[in-house]
């Protein structure tokens, strides 16, 4: 059997166009951490993205052995996803943002086969591989982002403003505005490792909440 592939299973999510669009987003199981500060440069930000992957990982080769899971398949680890604001309000694109006063949760897609049991073990393994690493920060987590606006951001995470302003005004033109409240947030998916990728060649799907006007 093929591995299972979040990305080509559901390009609706993953794989959206260059250009502003309308999604349902369904409820989705997450390990997420949540934290504050600059990520390029805070410990807190490289610590977590380090967690994350290493229970992600945990859990996919929780095939081998007694640590197989009920109803485990195959399958890629999804990508790393970021929720991000600036603590009471949501920062806004077009002016320039303190790094250090960003609130964020950092997350990655589950299979539905993950359990808390599974989640635990996980841990576990992660504490006895890299005892250094706080594996108690992270949460599973299910969450249901509901009706959005999304699309796909090509270039440097600071170009960003441009492809917001695209996705508002969108959003504007058809009878909705963002909608930030009760916990909403800016929400990106990285489909390409900054520390690999140029860029100018950096692909982000960015999703912003909405409501109908």
């Amino acid at each position: 059997m093929d591995k299972i592939d979040f990305k080509k299973e559901y390009k609706d999510l993953y794989k959206p166009s260059c250009s502003p669009m309308l999604i349902e987003v369904p409820k989705m199981l997450f390990i997420a951490i949540d934290g504050c500060g600059d990520p390029n440069t805070g410990a807190e930000y490289k610590e977590a993205i380090e967690i994350l992957y290493g229970l992600s990982y945990a859990i996919k080769m929780s095939k081998n052995g007694q640590r197989r899971p009920e109803g485990y398949f195959d399958y890629v680890v999804a990508p790393l996803e970021g929720l991000w604001d600036i603590g009471e309000d949501f920062f806004d694109h077009t002016n320039a943002i303190n790094k250090d006063s960003f609130v964020w949760t950092s997350m990655i897609r589950q299979p539905d086969f993950v359990t808390e049991n599974v989640f635990n073990d996980a841990k576990q393994h992660l504490k006895n591989k890299k005892p250094q690493l706080d594996a108690d920060k992270a949460r599973l987590m299910l969450f249901e982002e509901g009706l959005c606006v999304q699309m796909m951001h090509k270039g440097s995470y600071d170009d960003e403003p441009e492809t917001v302003g695209l996705m508002k005004k969108f959003a504007e033109e058809n009878g909705y505005i963002e909608d930030f409240e009760s916990g909403r947030r800016h929400h990106e998916i990285y489909l390409s490792d900054p520390r690999r990728c140029a860029p100018d060649r950096l692909r982000t799907v960015i999703r912003h909440p909405v409501r109908k006007v």
